[in-house]
């Protein structure tokens, strides 16, 4: 009897198994009947020879094998959906599916209503936003278009430079109130401040040569952008952040004018393949326009 061929059906289902640790969770997940997903995972057993999953009292847990196959399925269900994506859209016109990459604080802040005007004028477009502070990967077709904090390293990437990213440091009038205005960075010590739990990479690329920014030390620590800028809005002491998102609350203030003089740059980025994609020209170029737009209401600082 020759094995079974498995086909993306199979691996679908073992990712689904991976994440959600059960074969009924990824039978509902998927819509299918545990016997099926059970099948499917017995047919990828077969091809490997060894246990994919090893049942325990919390679940199943995947063995070495499975581990070792998680990134490779992984890459079959990013292409399966750009592939989708691509066959949704018509040859000269805007129609179709496009998947945005960004940042929380970008994605939740700023491009909604980038967003909205784009299928105002492309009522045949959807869009995917994929919200993460974690760098989807463009060369895997993880998403069609992602706007970055750096420049992109491939060189089979077509991108746009933004410009910089304007920060300060901003508390919330109410705050000030209570407590007073620093009058220099040696201040703020004495200040409640808000600001990373973590220096991340990014974090450490900003704060390089600046050992009076590192040496600062947070009431509030959040590795949430968007958890910090509710923290400042909500009088919680001083924290930093978009200079642009700031001045949309006339309540937050600006301190210490040029003190977060650091390099933030944004780009717009997408795979060379897809900028002759109707529907990924006309998304890269409104990101583009709207993020220069909200760029400039900071960048008189």
């Amino acid at each position: 009897m020759s094995e079974p061929i498995p086909t993306w059906d199979h691996y679908r289902t073992f990712l689904s198994v991976l994440n959600h640790g059960s074969l009924s969770a990824a039978a509902r997940d998927l819509g299918l009947t545990q016997p099926t997903v059970g099948r499917h995972i017995d047919a990828l057993e077969q091809v490997s020879g060894a246990p994919l999953f090893l049942r325990t009292q919390i679940g199943l847990r995947p063995t070495d094998t499975a581990l070792q196959m998680k990134p490779y399925a992984e890459t079959m269900a990013s292409t399966a959906a750009s592939l989708v994506r691509t066959a949704s859209g018509l040859a000269g016109t805007v129609t179709g599916t496009v998947r945005i990459s960004a940042s929380e604080i970008i994605g939740i802040e700023v491009l909604p209503p980038i967003i909205a005007d784009l299928q105002d004028r492309h009522p045949q477009l959807s869009v995917e936003l994929s919200i993460a502070d974690a760098i989807e990967d463009l060369m895997r077709q993880e998403a069609d278009i992602a706007v970055r904090m750096a420049a992109p390293a491939q060189g089979a990437l077509v991108s746009r430079r933004i410009g910089m990213v304007a920060l300060g440091f901003f508390a919330h009038r109410a705050y000030l109130d209570r407590h007073g205005t620093p009058e220099t960075i040696e201040d703020l010590a004495s200040h409640r401040l808000i600001g990373y739990d973590r220096q991340l990479a990014y974090i450490r690329t900003l704060l390089s040569g600046r050992p009076d920014l590192a040496a600062l030390r947070f009431a509030l620590r959040t590795d949430s952008n968007l958890a910090q800028l509710a923290a400042i809005r909500a009088g919680g002491g001083i924290g930093m952040c978009q200079v642009a998102l700031a001045r949309r609350d006339p309540e937050l203030l600006l301190l210490l004018p040029g003190a977060l003089n650091l390099p933030f740059e944004t780009y717009v980025v997408m795979h060379e393949n897809l900028k002759t994609a109707p529907r990924c020209r006309v998304t890269f170029d409104a990101l583009v326009t709207g993020l220069l737009s909200h760029i400039a209401q900071g960048s008189d600082l």
